[in-house]
């Protein structure tokens, strides 16, 4: 048994390393300015490479999660290393926006997808009693990333360039997402023990999990749950800058700050699910980002306010992405965890072309920060309708 747990813990090592890796997604707007410079271009355009990789990742999801169940975690997240890797180091040779929308939004993206589903399932059938836990410390690592990289990234942009930058990241990801995927296995079903929670018996195939009642509602809350969050992220600065009234300096913080609310709030929640439920832990998420996304929309904004606000819709965008892996795996069964929890990841990234569309519509942030609000509120009241597959438990 000890060593059981020593190989589980190895696991959970191997997890936040690939992680942190493929979390520096999130350092992406350190090479928005530089990039827009070396090519000569408005930096909007460039920005657009973030929401091509999220798209991508999300929905490679579907297949690398299916490939997962059935060849195993380890050679699928060394696929994924490679992959990533691979576009890094053809970021570094790029000439064109169209290079860098292929190389880091496509093949990059396909890499970071290949990685992603590998920790989560994996962790969960090492620690089915404490699910939420160890999902929050895997995605949790995940949103580190960027605290983790950025100083890296800076520092090397600073002395390097763009192109060495690219070409340093991509030998440093190959070897340390080498040795993590090389610390991932699962466990032999006999020895792991038994959760605690009496659950419905049955592991559904992704058909069948998407036939029924539950699926579209878990689906459409995690959509609208999200949504917020992305929106949030995306325009920390441009919020702080236009509504806050920060100075530029200041309002860079929130990219840090951010990074902190989303990590913490990954763990907080997970560990929260386990011990009072993970609808109930839903539901509270979308309660409170409802009224964040309210408040940013009808307050003039001051330092505080905005803080206070951003801090409370990032620490729930990161409960979603903590809670969901754990309750499709809850619901849906173990076997085909994989599988199923692409299906549902693809409301993320759906989430991350929606926002941007509806932001862009909408012509302002406030319009854009009250039409989330609805959205959230919705989902909130679709999550009084989700039925526990637990006996006793919710």
């Amino acid at each position: 048994m000890k060593q059981l747990k020593t190989k589980g813990f190895l696991v959970v090592l191997g997890a936040v390393l690939l992680q942190l890796c493929i979390g520096s997604i999130y350092s992406w707007s350190l090479f928005n300015e530089p990039i827009a410079t070396y090519l000569d271009i408005s930096k909007s355009k460039v920005v657009l490479t973030f929401s091509i990789t999220v798209f991508v990742f999300a929905f490679v999801t579907i297949f690398s999660g299916k490939l997962q169940d059935k060849i195993g975690p380890k050679p699928v997240a060394m696929i994924g290393g490679a992959f990533y890797s691979i576009g890094l180091f053809l970021c570094s040779k790029s000439t064109s926006l169209l290079d860098f929308y292929i190389y880091y939004g496509f093949v990059a993206g396909i890499g970071i997808g290949f990685v992603y589903v590998c920790p989560l399932s994996t962790c969960i059938k090492w620690f089915p009693n404490h699910k939420g836990l160890v999902t929050g410390i895997s995605v949790g690592a995940f949103g580190l990333g960027s605290l983790v990289f950025n100083p890296l990234i800076q520092a090397l942009l600073a002395s390097l360039g763009i192109s060495k930058t690219f070409l340093f990241l991509s030998i440093i990801n190959l070897v340390l997402i080498f040795i993590g995927s090389n610390l991932l296995s699962l466990p032999d079903e006999s020895l792991t023990i038994k959760n605690k929670v009496v659950a419905i018996n049955k592991n559904y195939t992704p058909m069948e999990m998407v036939k029924t009642k539950n699926f579209p509602l878990l689906w459409i809350a995690y959509l609208f749950g999200t949504m917020s969050g992305l929106l949030v992220i995306g325009l920390a600065r441009d919020i702080g800058i236009e509504l806050a009234g920060l100075s530029p300096k200041a309002a860079a913080t929130a990219v840090s700050a951010v990074a902190i609310f989303n990590a913490t709030g990954r763990l907080f929640w997970g560990t929260l699910s386990d011990k009072i439920g993970r609808i109930k832990v839903i539901t509270i998420l979308l309660g409170i980002t409802t009224v964040c996304m309210i408040l940013k929309s009808v307050l003039t904004l001051n330092i505080i306010s905005y803080f206070l606000t951003l801090g409370g819709v990032t620490f729930c965008f990161g409960g979603f992405l903590s809670v969901y892996p754990t309750i499709t795996g809850d619901f849906f069964g173990l076997k085909n965890l994989g599988s199923n929890y692409g299906l549902m990841y693809q409301a993320y990234g759906i989430a991350a072309l929606v926002g941007p569309l509806i932001s862009a519509a909408a012509g302002n942030l406030k319009l854009t920060f009250i039409i989330s609000a609805i959205l959230s509120l919705i989902g909130l009241i679709i999550s009084l309708f989700i039925k526990s597959p637990f006996r006793g438990n919710s």
